[in-house]
């Protein structure tokens, strides 16, 4: 059995049996989550753990304030934000916003592999919000939000290999990703008590053969189109013709008329969506 083979089975027995180490959520989005969920919650006491942390401030209010979530009167405190966002929008932000402490890596060749997929889940994140802005009954905020999750199943991989010498084969190391990667991601989002929803995205979003053309445009297919846009330009792009044929895109385009040009990395758009992550 290869060294491939070994690192394939060994990873998903310890993650069916438990032992696998799968990646927590930052600190400051567990507190925000558990006072959302707490029917009782106001904006105030969401306010209070947010404004603890500067730099999640300066951000949540950055994403406030941009073109895909500002009203007329500028934001000009935390305490406005939640106010007007709303608790559940907040939490989602501010879930996005933290996500990227995961990426810390603790070795040369680690910190190359999380730069590499920060900067590929950013791009899909910042495309899911621009692509959700056009279809209706999508919220930007989730589609961020499942823009950054939808590889999150990579990362335990990547921690995994750095352990062996598979984080030095890249062609190895890949095709373990290309099968592995859905399944741990779904599993996380499990043990992290995310909907339903955005658990379908991590599990699902790479099956192009998905079948719910008769189902109005979901996350899968908001994220879907984002992730194939992303694409473009490397050896994984799918020609137009093919492209058009996939559900995912017809649904996106059938119900908004949406044009795939807007996804251009020159865009005014795209390119605020993806300035929320400094980008």
């Amino acid at each position: 059995m290869s060294e491939q083979d070994i690192f394939y089975k060994t990873i998903l027995e310890d993650l069916e049996s438990g032992k696998l180490v799968l990646p927590t959520l930052p600190e400051v989005a567990l507190q925000v989550r558990e006072v959302v969920d707490d029917p009782n919650a106001t904006a105030s006491q969401l306010a209070d753990i947010i404004v603890t942390d500067a730099a999640l401030s300066a951000r949540l209010l950055k994403v406030a304030n941009s073109a895909l979530y500002r009203g007329r009167v500028p934001i000009e405190s935390v305490q406005m934000a939640v106010s007007r966002l709303g608790l559940s929008m907040v939490r989602n932000l501010v879930t996005s916003l933290v996500m990227e402490q995961m990426f810390q890596a603790t070795t040369n060749s680690l910190d190359k592999r999380l730069r590499a997929l920060w900067e590929h889940t950013t791009k899909v994140a910042a495309a899911s919000q621009v692509i959700a802005n056009k279809v209706p009954g999508i919220k930007t905020d989730e589609a961020m939000l499942a823009g950054l999750i939808h590889a999150i199943g990579i990362l335990p991989i990547l921690m995994k290999a750095d352990d062996s010498d598979l984080i030095r084969d890249s062609r190895k190391l890949d095709q373990l990703i290309d099968n592995l990667y859905p399944k741990l991601g779904a599993s996380i989002l499990e043990k992290w008590e995310f909907s339903e929803e955005l658990i379908e995205v991590a599990a699902e979003h790479k099956n192009l053969n998905r079948n719910t053309q008769d189902e109005p445009a979901d996350l899968v297919d908001v994220v879907q189109v984002a992730v194939l846009q992303s694409y473009n330009g490397t050896d994984k792009a799918i020609d137009p013709v093919t492209l058009n044929e996939i559900n995912s895109f017809k649904k996106v385009g059938a119900d908004t008329g949406f044009s795939l040009e807007e996804l251009d990395e020159d865009s005014e758009e795209y390119q605020e969506a993806l300035a929320l992550f400094g980008m």
